[in-house]
């Protein structure tokens, strides 16, 4: 599983880079901010919104911590996905959130 840490991701941003991030928190962790441009798909979701998801596009996949994420990624590879596990999740967000 490709993985990139919350600081390179930030720089990313920071440079102008279009990322495709995806969240998947629940909702009540969502509404204590998420990275700006992020889509919210709870985990719990993740496999019956799926179809909204573009193969062509590389996406990564931000949670907590960095393990719903992880899960979050495995799946999405599994049905032919690309897909990056922003490792320590929003614990280790330093960046801007709305």
């Amino acid at each position: 599983m490709k993985q990139l840490s919350a600081k390179e991701v930030e720089t990313l941003l920071v440079e102008g880079q279009p990322l495709n991030l995806i969240d998947v928190r629940e909702v009540d962790e969502v509404e204590t901010g998420k990275i700006p441009g992020a889509i919210h798909i709870s985990l719990g979701l993740l496999e019956f919104r799926m179809h909204e998801l573009d193969k062509s596009q590389d996406y990564i996949m931000v949670c907590r911590s960095g393990a719903r994420s992880g899960r979050a990624c495995q799946f999405l590879e599994s049905h032919g996905f690309k897909v990056t596990n922003m490792t320590g999740g929003m614990l280790a967000w330093e960046g801007e959130t709305k």
